[in-house]
């Protein structure tokens, strides 16, 4: 947030403004650029191309819940390609989408821990009649939209399996 003051009319007028996130990537990147950190910038202008292009294509400005879900997507590259580089034993290059991914993770939001999930998902599975895993596509529907880019699609389906197999 940012807080304006001027003086009218005898007054303090003080104004509270709200930050856009993708503002927010824009003076990030200005700053990368002036401490000369190449990854940081390399980075954020990656997302920043990313969110142009969806930007285009949707010919409208872009939401704060698209952009967490445009870095959110990046990150889960990141992770990914970190992963992967470890199993075949370049850690240069591993520890280099490690770097991205720290930088990425904090313009998201706080990530739910494994008990916050399971605190979210033992409601849903109580209001079902009866528990199966056939029914892991309607638990998961449920669920998702109440852990959207606080929580990885990944561990809340495993935490999901896990529950329904009680």
């Amino acid at each position: 947030m940012i807080r304006s003051c001027s003086w009218h009319t005898g007054r303090y007028n003080i104004e509270v403004i709200e930050v856009r996130l993708n503002d927010k990537l824009i003076e990030d990147m200005k700053d990368a650029m002036r401490a000369k950190d190449r990854v940081r910038l390399a980075t954020i202008r990656l997302v920043r191309s990313a969110l142009t292009n969806l930007e285009k294509d949707k010919k409208a400005a872009l939401t704060d819940e698209v952009v967490i879900e445009v870095i959110g997507r990046e990150a889960k590259k990141r992770r990914e390609a970190a992963e992967q580089f470890g199993k075949a034993g370049r850690d240069e290059l591993a520890a280099r989408e490690k770097a991205e991914l720290a930088i990425l993770e904090g313009y998201l939001p706080e990530q739910l821990s494994r008990d916050e999930i399971v605190a979210i998902v033992r409601p849903i599975l109580d209001a079902l009649p009866m528990k199966s895993p056939s029914q892991m596509g309607q638990v998961m529907g449920k669920v998702m939209p109440k852990v959207k880019g606080k929580a990885d699609g990944k561990l809340v389906n495993e935490i999901v399996r896990e529950e329904l197999a009680k």
